[in-house]
């Protein structure tokens, strides 16, 4: 027992040891559900908060206990996202469709990955997919890893090491987490040739920069930007005119990876008609979980993808096992023409009038609790380094009260609910609210609206 001053009083204040204290019954709860080590720490950390005189005694055992259940608490937690940014990067993208789920309980057991069940014999995990994404996008070969970066890094690093790569200086694209293009291109042993302008790249420009080192052309699609006004670029054809007249090949970073028209975005089919490979997200817009494809239809861009294939960098980059399991389920969903039980499809295709009845429906629950809202229009963005001039129209639920304060209570909420701030108005977006989250949100609401009236 140590004593210490009460600065308050003047007197002694006996504090129990660590060993003392793990003996009472309230504390031998607290290891049983935390361990001996994580307990003894939170309980070293509170007394020494007491003997400083920045902790009353009187509270020590929930004090201990919040800080045990702070540490125990998982990071990552779900969240309900009512912003209306569909593929929202700080809230991991594209959400996965029910089939995925259910394929990744699948291979987080035993799974036959690496195994040929009709021959025994070793499998590749790779072709386990790669069937599923040439029959779906009609081209001969296909790659997958772990994201878009690193198809692109192999794919400069096994095609193009030492040599160099004409790229437009108006595709030098700086992607999230401030990764640019230039900077993947230096690690990849590729020497960058710049052509053109930032506005404005010809063909020509490509054809005089051709030199005897050449290995490729790069398009890279500005997926999260666009330029207008006084702007010129090469057609895709027209790089794949230069490239098949010099023997060189042609690289098509897609980005997006758009397996239907949407907007102005470039569709997978239509990069495989010119391209020798083609490297896009397994997320994004294809609706899958996060991962590099890499597809070739061309005979060149066949031996690409198969050079790609047998490099040792592929191995670092190889996709795991939960994602391969979670892509194959939603390239599946979309080869057999039930590409609307993707959640990204569905949201992006909503009818207004589905959105707007669901807003009018959680109005009403509301009114109901005392909440008040309001209907207002508005639209959704894609999100995600997709389509950036594209929106989609909705009808967003307007909370009463102070915008902020109501943002804050619903982001600390539990589950938390990710608003919007629109027009100094707390809103909430239908369309990117899943299926079975309807209730959840009602609750949510009603909560952080009482919250403010305390």
């Amino acid at each position: 027992m140590r004593r210490i001053h009460d600065p308050r009083v003047g007197l002694p204040v006996s504090l129990p040891a660590v060993g003392t204290l793990l003996n009472e019954p309230a504390y031998a709860e607290l290891v049983k559900e935390y361990g001996r080590e994580r307990v003894v720490e939170a309980i070293r950390e509170q007394v020494a908060s007491e003997r400083e005189g920045a902790a009353d005694a009187a509270g020590r055992h929930a004090a201990v206990a919040a800080k045990l259940r702070t540490v125990a608490a998982p990071r990552l937690r779900r969240v309900i996202n009512a912003t209306g940014v569909i593929l929202h990067t700080n809230l991991g993208r594209a959400p996965l469709s029910q089939a995925a789920i259910d394929a990744l309980a699948v291979a987080a057991g035993y799974s036959n990955l690496e195994l040929d069940l009709a021959s025994g014999k070793r499998g590749e995990r790779a072709a386990l997919v790669a069937g599923l994404l040439t029959a779906l996008f009609g081209c001969e070969a296909a790659l997958v890893v772990n994201n878009n970066a690193a198809a692109v890094l192999l794919a400069l690093t096994a095609l193009c090491k030492g040599k160099e790569v004409i790229v437009s200086r108006g595709q030098l694209v700086e992607i999230g987490g401030s990764f640019r293009m230039p900077d993947v291109m230096r690690l990849s042993g590729a020497r960058m040739v710049e052509v053109g302008t930032t506005n404005r790249t010809r063909p020509a420009d490509y054809e005089e920069a051709v030199t005897p080192r050449s290995a490729a052309l790069l398009r890279v699609h500005t997926s999260n930007f666009r330029v207008s006004g006084f702007t010129e670029s090469a057609s895709l054809a027209e790089l794949a005119g230069v490239a098949r007249r010099h023997g060189l090949l042609l690289l098509d970073d897609l980005g997006s990876g758009a397996a239907e028209p949407i907007g102005d975005e470039p569709t997978v089919a239509e990069s495989l008609k010119h391209s020798d490979v083609v490297t896009f997200s397994g997320d994004k817009l294809l609706g899958g979980p996060q991962a590099g494809i890499a597809l070739a239809r061309s005979e060149q861009g066949v031996e690409a993808v198969k050079k790609m294939w047998r490099h040792p960098l592929a191995r670092a980059l190889r996709i795991d096992k939960l994602t391969l399991a979670a892509l194959e389920a939603t390239v599946r969903q979309r080869v057999t023409g039930h590409a609307e039980q993707i959640p990204v499809e569905r949201m992006l295709h909503a009818p207004l009038e589905d959105v707007r009845r669901r807003a009018a429906m959680w109005s009403v629950k509301l009114a109901e609790r005392g909440v008040e809202t309001r209907l207002v229009e508005g639209s959704s963005a894609v999100g995600g380094g997709s389509l950036p001039e594209h929106s989609v129209a909705t009808t967003l639920l307007a909370i009463a009260g102070p915008a902020s304060r109501l943002s804050t209570a619903l982001r600390l909420g539990d589950p938390p609910v990710i608003a919007r701030i629109d027009k100094d108005e707390c809103c909430l977006d239908p369309r990117t609210i899943l299926k079975g989250e309807d209730e959840t949100l009602i609750d949510a609401v009603e909560a952080a609206a009482m919250t403010l009236r305390r």
